[in-house]
């Protein structure tokens, strides 16, 4: 049943390291900054939008480190303009202008345009895979082989199963990715105990096997793959 949305869906279950959630997301993200960075950033109700939310540090630093300064900079320009115009004071009671002001700005300390986007597309993605699941027995065993999901990305997989699964099957679902979450879970956990034990000078002498980066697995595990790149190491460690 491959179809053009599925395709990006497939694909990041086809591999096996890792969150496929995050992955989506991560291919989300370095496309729209491209975007924005590229042919979108002329289009008037882009910059409309871009303009009125603006962007998150995550963003503004993903954008920034493209090297792509002249777009940034036009998408700036005009972005500084909205900003400036609703920072300016109106002329009410003190009490009410520390009130307007402040409502009037917290959209441009909380918006983000790339976030918008990624978030309405992942979205879709989430639902595309409980499709998958539900029609392409290739993708059940696609998704019993992951390595794992993350506990955000899980925790809204399995939300949106509940929306767009049949009653019928959620419980069947449910027993495939918890299969893949016990399964990662019981070696994480052994590893995490191994990592322990080696600072104990009694298992020095023991192999490390897979414990050395079991802490940096483990946040990855609960807090999503973005969350400590897999090449980082910790302070020191050689």
């Amino acid at each position: 049943m491959e179809k053009i949305y599925t395709i990006p869906v497939n694909e990041a279950f086809d591999e096996k390291e890792g969150c496929p959630f995050c992955r989506l997301r991560a291919m989300l993200e370095k496309n729209e900054v491209e975007l924005i960075l590229g042919a979108s950033m002329m289009e008037p109700d882009i910059r409309i939008q871009t303009n009125e939310k603006g962007f998150c540090d995550r963003h503004f630093r993903r954008m920034f480190e493209a090297q792509k300064r002249l777009p940034l900079a036009l998408m700036l320009e005009s972005h500084l303009d909205v900003v400036r115009k609703e920072c300016a004071t109106p002329k009410l009671t003190l009490k009410d202008k520390l009130t307007s002001v402040a409502e009037k700005n917290a959209g441009f300390a909380e918006g983000c345009y790339v976030c918008d986007r990624v978030e309405f597309h992942l979205g879709k993605m989430f639902e595309t895979a409980c499709l998958l699941w539900d029609q392409d027995s290739a993708f059940r065993k696609k998704l019993e082989e992951q390595q794992y999901f993350c506990m955000p990305c899980y925790t809204r997989f399995l939300k949106t199963a509940k929306l767009f699964i049949p009653k019928k099957k959620q419980s069947d679902l449910l027993d495939a990715a918890q299969g893949v979450q016990m399964r990662y879970l019981d070696d994480l956990k052994s590893d995490v105990s191994h990592f322990c034990k080696k600072f104990d000078y009694r298992y020095q002498k023991e192999p490390w096997g897979n414990a050395r980066d079991a802490v940096e697995r483990s946040i990855r595990f609960l807090s999503g793959d973005e969350a400590i790149p897999v090449s980082a190491k910790a302070e020191g460690e050689e």
